[in-house]
């Protein structure tokens, strides 16, 4: 989940800014020379998350760009986020260094709703959101149209597309409530939610909102074979979320709730968002196990995709010490591995590179070992103890 974890706004000189992109920029030139398709497959897509990078200036969009591009990341997951100019040009970079988007389109965007239309307080304990229901479709249809054909005309294609956001939670679904005061029971279920109407209509225009996103798709030249997710599910349970005062719903309802409104027939996968915490490793496994126990291959449903996931590092010295981490990191990719194998689960977006303190994996000026392992196409076995 993104609650709590804002951007850092980092400055660095323009010289070190050059050296660092030129030098990325040598080393993705060596990593390009090998075929990423050849030994992809097998994995599925195995990347990165770097949001909001609509709010730097474009040299700070290429720094980062080309860093994790010369860290060996093959895939990320970026944001079309107001301004979506800026957005688009960070699309443009991370495309011109040769790695696969997913991109997820941000429905709190002003733009898509009514100017009549106010967000649901967060009673300044998180931020005001709109709620799902007051979606306005035209709207919504009109901004992504133009997003895309601006994309499109750049010549930009993206791998895959997520509209929305941890729907299932009320700090991005204002159909879902924040309590005055925290602290009293939260609801179990969709039949406690307090504006149950509401957040069914929410839904009804979720899944209008993603058959929009197939058809423009549909119309673009780039990327019209782009696979559409649904928006990633926070899997925040219900003692947080009663300790934090938010209404949220279990990701496997929502997804059957969103099935019954007929989104399998506009998507290639569920997004599902995962932060286990540290924990032994087969606790950890099964963890994963279980809150992906609803990802089926096709056919028989639809895969899950990991849009974020992540573990908590909250040592801040250097060098970094990340033996604890780097080994849960290795019990999730050995499960991921496994449901991948078994066509259960398309791709995994670790959260995330650089923005948030305990999470991120740029450390003391470099991709973590922990980070290595979160992104590798590849992770065997765990690191020794």
């Amino acid at each position: 989940m993104l609650s709590g974890r804002s951007v850092s706004r980092r400055k660095s000189g323009r010289a070190r800014a050059r050296g660092l992109l030129s030098c990325a920029l040598v080393v993705l030139c060596a990593l390009c020379q090998a075929p990423a398709a050849a030994g992809e497959a097998p994995q599925g897509r195995i990347g990165i998350n770097r949001v909001n990078l609509a709010w730097l200036s474009r040299q700070d969009q290429a720094r980062v760009l080309a860093a994790i591009a010369a860290s060996g990341a093959t895939h990320v997951r970026l944001s079309l986020s107001r301004p979506v100019d800026k957005s688009i040009e960070a699309l443009e970079i991370a495309d011109r260094l040769g790695l696969r988007i997913l991109l997820e389109i941000q429905l709190g965007n002003k733009d898509y709703y009514r100017e009549d239309v106010r967000p649901r307080s967060g009673f300044g304990r998180i931020w005001d959101v709109y709620q799902l229901s007051d979606l306005d479709l035209d709207r919504y249809r009109a901004g992504l149209r133009a997003a895309l054909r601006a994309i499109d005309d750049r010549k930009i294609k993206l791998d895959a597309v997520e509209p929305g956001n941890e729907i299932n939670y009320s700090a991005y679904n204002g159909d879902l409530l924040v309590y005055r005061t925290p602290g009293r029971r939260t609801p179990r279920g969709v039949a406690e939610v307090a504006d149950r109407d509401a957040f069914a209509r929410g839904l009804d225009a979720y899944v209008d909102a993603v058959r929009i996103t197939r058809e423009a798709l549909r119309a673009t030249v780039h990327s019209r074979d782009a696979a559409v997710v649904s928006a990633g599910l926070s899997d925040i349970g219900t003692g947080e979320a009663d300790q934090r005062g938010m209404e949220r719903l279990d990701p496997d309802e929502v997804i059957a709730l969103l099935r019954a409104r007929g989104i399998d027939q506009f998507i290639d996968g569920y997004g599902i968002h995962l932060y286990p915490g540290r924990k032994s490793e087969p606790a950890l496994r099964l963890a994963v196990t279980d809150l992906l126990d609803f990802c089926q291959p096709a056919g028989a449903g639809k895969p899950c995709w990991v849009t974020e996931w992540g573990i908590a590092n909250t040592a801040r010295l250097c060098p970094i010490d990340e033996r604890g981490r780097e080994r849960a990191i290795h019990a999730v990719r050995s499960t991921f591995q496994a449901l991948i194998a078994e066509r259960r689960l398309a791709a995994a977006f670790y959260y995330d590179w650089d923005t948030q303190p305990s999470y991120s994996v740029w450390r003391c000026g470099r991709l973590s070992p922990a980070g290595v392992a979160a992104i590798a196409p590849d992770v065997a076995g765990a690191p020794a103890r």
